[in-house]
């Protein structure tokens, strides 16, 4: 089976693009290019559409099986034949909604890191709204208060959101790479992709970014849940 090349990876801000259908089926559509972020580490997949010959094919789903990128499209939309040219959108509000919240998210990660020393036991994202779970045995008075205004400080302070990759041995020199309690990144990954959040947070990730903390907007901290021992749950909002 072919791989399609994931344009997302390069050029988070792309929207729209050309490619050539490589496979369709009941499953999905497989291209040879596409900016469909198929989902992962808490972000949702993009929605968006697919135009050819006149045609319009809703996208509602893209996720990674069996090694590729399926593209799912709405039941009872038509599929595109087999090495036609398609033209690829990506629905935008949504995505930019996404990207907001994901960098907000680490953004929330690095002040309670920095902060409380807590790691991330889990998290979940929709547009613009999140929650988070922490290894933190206990909160002090004003914490919720405390981690919005702190969070608040370092998305007004504009701070560059940078993403590369490393090699494996080199991306694990790096101290605290790992946010979450447990090592999610897959034991044959050897090119480890790194959101650094230049002087707040640099982690192992491989969803979508702004480029910027001031992209993100201003965080709220809706709610500090008691979700067992030594673990809380910070519910997050995402506004302008």
């Amino acid at each position: 089976m072919a791989t399609t090349h994931r344009l997302e990876l390069d050029d988070q801000t792309l929207r729209e693009w050309d490619a050539v259908v490589v496979a369709a089926g009941p499953d999905g559509i497989v291209l040879d290019r596409s900016a469909f972020y198929p989902g992962g580490g808490g972000q949702p997949p993009d929605h968006g559409t697919l135009l050819w010959g006149g045609v319009q094919t809703r996208i509602v789903d893209a996720r990674k099986d069996d090694g590729e990128l399926l593209l799912v499209p709405l039941e009872g939309d038509p599929l595109p034949a087999v090495g036609s040219t398609v033209r690829g959108a990506v629905e935008d509000d949504r995505r930019t909604a996404l990207m907001r919240t994901h960098s907000g998210l680490h953004v929330l990660c690095g002040v309670v890191f920095r902060d409380f020393g807590a790691l991330v036991t889990g998290g979940n994202m929709e547009p613009l709204t999140a929650r988070m779970d922490f290894n933190l045995e206990s909160v002090p008075p004003g914490f919720k208060e405390a981690v919005e205004e702190a969070c608040n400080a370092e998305l007004r302070s504009d701070r560059k959101i940078v993403v590369r990759s490393l090699p494996r041995a080199e991306a694990f020199e790096i101290p605290d790479i790992i946010r979450t309690a447990t090592n999610l990144v897959p034991d044959d990954v050897e090119e480890v992709r790194i959101v650094d959040i230049v002087g707040l947070d640099q982690q192992a990730d491989g969803g979508t970014h702004v480029a910027s903390t001031a992209a993100v907007g201003r965080m709220s901290v809706v709610k500090v849940e008691n979700k067992g021992k030594g673990f809380r749950r910070l519910r997050i909002a995402i506004g302008d």
